[in-house]
């Protein structure tokens, strides 16, 4: 589908964030049901995988993958929604490591583009009433490996995380043992290694951690995204988490 179909089909709102420190990112928006009755909405932000980045005209084509299924759940199992899925732009990442290596070491500071897409978060929350207490992030891909830096770097800001086939710093794992973190990957992946996923539940659960869980699908390539989004009982337990 295209940018054009994607944003007719599932009423998504296209954005641009300027932000006051330079720079700039296309995003698309959605506030989905009305307003919870406490008059705060839970908010998720989804961080896109490579395939989906943006060239200054195809922004809502990063809602092709995990988008629908988020929203209809949203639609229909809660109450109310902000729903929130900035676009990378073309030859940027999320994190600067690629996603072919075993390991990386997380840097001093989020990339631009994190940073950005951690701004326009806060906007959101902001002038929308998002509820400080239920702020969940997700992410695919390139996105799993944004999320992973994003919660490691702020793990007293994020209720719960559901990342597919990504990977993050395992030195980094002692700060995410009170988060519930649901993480996914292909057991044949030949873009991303399954151990990336592997390392990072083991050594949070070596660090204390009980609140991860890790499930590898038997003989599924990179695309362990589908399946996960499209399971009612991963989305309700990703969204069963408050602060």
């Amino acid at each position: 589908m295209t940018a054009e179909e994607l944003i007719a089909k599932l009423g998504t709102e296209q954005k641009t964030h300027i932000s006051h420190g330079g720079g700039t990112m296309e995003y698309c928006f959605k506030i989905v049901g009305k307003r919870p009755a406490n008059g705060k909405y839970p908010v998720c932000m989804l961080l896109h995988g490579a395939g989906e980045r943006g060239n200054g005209s195809n922004n809502g084509i990063q809602l092709i993958h995990g988008a629908t299924d988020i929203l209809a759940y949203a639609e229909s199992e809660m109450e109310g929604m902000i729903f929130i899925v900035p676009q990378c732009p073309a030859e940027k990442m999320w994190i600067k490591a690629p996603w072919n290596l075993t390991e990386h070491t997380m840097e001093e500071n989020p990339t631009k583009e994190l940073a950005l897409a951690l701004e326009i978060l806060e906007k959101e929350i902001n002038e929308n009433d998002g509820d400080r207490d239920r702020i969940y992030i997700t992410g695919i891909s390139m996105g799993s490996f944004g999320s992973w830096d994003a919660i490691s770097r702020m793990n007293d800001y994020f209720a719960s995380a559901l990342v597919c086939c990504g990977g993050g710093d395992v030195k980094q794992a002692p700060g995410l043992v009170d988060m519930p973190i649901y993480i996914f990957h292909g057991g044949i992946d030949s873009v991303v290694l399954p151990s990336r996923s592997r390392d990072m539940y083991n050594a949070i659960c070596a660090a204390g951690g009980k609140k991860a869980e890790y499930t590898e699908y038997e003989g599924v390539n990179h695309n362990s995204w589908t399946q996960t989004y499209a399971n009612k009982d991963v989305l309700r337990k990703f969204f069963s988490h408050t602060k």
